[in-house]
C-alpha cells in the first residue's frame, strides 16, 4: 500500500502563469463591477421608487429601500430584486399593482393587506404574504398608528420591468 504523502504532488512555490492571470482578471473584474454597482443600484432604486413615492402617503418615514436586485441567470429575462418597507406609524401605500410576483415577509410590526376583492388580513412578524403578478393590491398599511412596521418584499419580474404602478 502506497502512503498519501508518497502519490501527491508538492506543490511548487509559483502558481503556474495561467492560474496567476486568472487571479489579476478576477481582481480586475470584480474593481469593475464595485464601480459600476452604485450606477446599478441608482438605477434600480430610481425604477423601484414609485413604491411609496405618494403625496399620499400617512407618514414620513415611509420608504422603500432596494437590498439587491439580480437577473436571474437559470431563467431567460427575468431579474429578482428584494425591498424593505418601512412603515411610519399609520403609514401606509396607495392603491397600486406589481408586474411580477411578490412576495412579502413581515419582519417588524403588524402590515394590514388587501388584495383585489379579497378580505383585508393583517399579518405579523414572521407572516408571509404572496401577491399574483397584476393583482390590485387595494390595501397596503402599517395596522398601528403609534409603532413602526416593515416588510421584505420579494418580486419576481420581467427584466426593465416598472415593479409597481400606482392606482387612481
Amino acid at each position: 500500500m502506497t502512503s498519501m504523502a508518497a502519490t501527491m504532488s508538492v506543490p511548487s512555490a509559483r502558481p503556474p502563469r495561467s492560474v496567476a492571470l486568472a487571479a489579476i482578471a478576477g481582481l480586475a473584474c470584480a474593481f469593475a463591477i464595485g464601480k459600476a454597482l452604485p450606477v446599478s443600484m441608482d438605477t434600480i432604486s430610481s425604477a423601484i421608487a414609485p413604491l411609496c413615492a405618494s403625496a399620499n402617503a400617512a407618514s414620513p418615514l415611509d420608504k422603500v429601500e432596494v437590498i439587491t436586485s439580480h437577473a436571474l441567470p437559470n431563467v431567460a429575462g427575468k431579474r429578482v430584486t428584494v425591498v424593505r418597507v418601512f412603515y411610519g406609524p399609520g403609514g401606509f401605500t396607495p392603491p397600486h399593482r406589481h408586474s411580477g410576483s411578490v412576495t412579502a415577509y413581515i419582519t417588524k410590526g403588524e402590515i394590514r393587506s388587501q388584495l383585489g376583492g379579497g378580505p383585508v388580513e393583517t399579518f405579523k412578524v414572521g407572516q408571509s404574504f404572496f401577491e399574483p403578478p397584476g393583482s390590485t393590491h387595494v390595501i397596503s398599511a402599517n395596522a398601528s398608528a403609534t409603532e413602526p412596521a416593515e416588510l421584505i418584499a420579494v418580486f419576481v419580474a420581467d427584466e426593465g420591468a416598472q415593479l409597481t404602478t400606482m392606482l387612481e
